[in-house]
């Protein structure tokens, strides 16, 4: 690639996520532009694509990954389908940027791991977008000082107004808690051995049969907790919120008072109804680094390794929601090129 010349990126998957990140690419972001959209919907991906001048449809990955004009990919079709389009990536040695989760599950996310191992170098970045939310890079920095002292607890809350209707009991931990599965390794630097999924009631919100909500708690081999209520029809707005209660102090983040008004005797604002609302700005400046970092041919951000733990400490967190009790996570030893 001419360093001087825009980032020719391919976006794998136009659906909801995939085209909003074409959108973005095209209208937010500088130094790159979208080449090809890739859907194995052939409309949808013709329709996409024809926002963009100079973009090309199509139903292939690999036949995208192939152009002359493609020096990047953007992976956002669903998790199932990213094994194959990371794996075709790599044999064009093209950077990523691939969607959570990096692949469903262990297993799958491991082979990745090897794949790229295989290289030599790291090739991917993981789209854990909460470490490029100002709130959230704020708090990570407090930690980092030390001022506060020892973490030993973060509280985590995570509320949608409502479920999708394919949204299974499951899926509240492998596509909603994965978040605060690595936000916590994030933020404490540390890894997460086990994991207890405790079940409430559902609320007479939630569909018939999904287990709604659930409390998880998560812990840690730096020796702190980590819990995560998990409601995804809680009904009235979108609401992720972090509490990290430290040795000498506490710190929070997602209060949402960026806007408080009084009037006629009651004080309040506004809730986001949605993460597209919430983390606007994390996606695009998620979505800039990445750019700005494959220009200057570098890797930064979570990676494969971050991708590969999530889905274990997921794993667990299903076994401990349908089997009950503490399960603890069995990750392989960390490879040289992640440390």
């Amino acid at each position: 690639m001419n360093r001087r010349e825009p980032l020719g990126i391919a976006v794998i998957g136009a659906g909801r996520m995939g085209a909003d990140h074409v959108r973005r690419i095209d209208r937010v972001i500088n130094g790159a532009r979208v080449t090809a959209v890739v859907d194995v919907d052939a409309e949808r991906a013709k329709a996409v694509a024809a926002g963009v001048d100079g973009c090309t449809a199509h139903t292939d990955p690999a036949a995208a990954m192939a152009a002359a004009d493609v020096d990047a990919v953007l992976v956002a079709s669903p998790g199932p389908a990213h094994e194959a389009a990371l794996l075709t990536a790599f044999e064009h040695d093209l950077p990523v940027l691939c969607e959570k989760p990096l692949t469903p599950d262990a297993a799958s996310a491991l082979r990745v791991m090897e794949a790229e191992q295989a290289l030599g170098h790291r090739r991917v970045q993981v789209g854990f977008m909460r470490r490029y939310d100002a709130e959230y890079v704020k708090l990570k920095a407090l930690l980092s000082t030390g001022r506060l002292g020892r973490p030993l607890m973060l509280h985590n809350r995570h509320r949608n107004v409502a479920s999708p209707p394919f949204f299974t009991s499951s899926m509240l931990i492998s596509d909603s808690v994965a978040h605060e599965v690595d936000a916590t390794r994030w933020l404490l630097g540390h890894e997460i051995t086990a994991v207890t999924v405790l079940r409430p009631t559902p609320s007479s919100g939630a569909p018939e049969g999904l287990r709604d909500p659930q409390f998880v708690v998560l812990e840690t081999d730096g020796g702190a907790l980590s819990d995560v209520e998990i409601f995804v029809n809680c009904g009235f707005g979108y609401q992720v919120q972090a509490e990290a209660v430290c040795e000498r102090g506490t710190a929070r983040i997602g209060d949402g008072h960026a806007l408080v008004t009084h009037t006629a005797g009651r004080w309040g604002g506004t809730i986001a109804q949605d993460w597209t609302e919430r983390f606007a700005q994390a996606y695009d400046d998620e979505v800039q680094a990445w750019v700005d970092a494959t220009r200057r041919g570098e890797v930064t951000g979570p990676g494969t390794w971050d991708g590969y733990a999530a889905a274990a400490v997921c794993e667990a967190g299903i076994r401990a929601l349908e089997d009950g009790g503490r399960v603890e996570v069995d990750l392989v030893e960390k490879p040289a090129l992640y440390r």
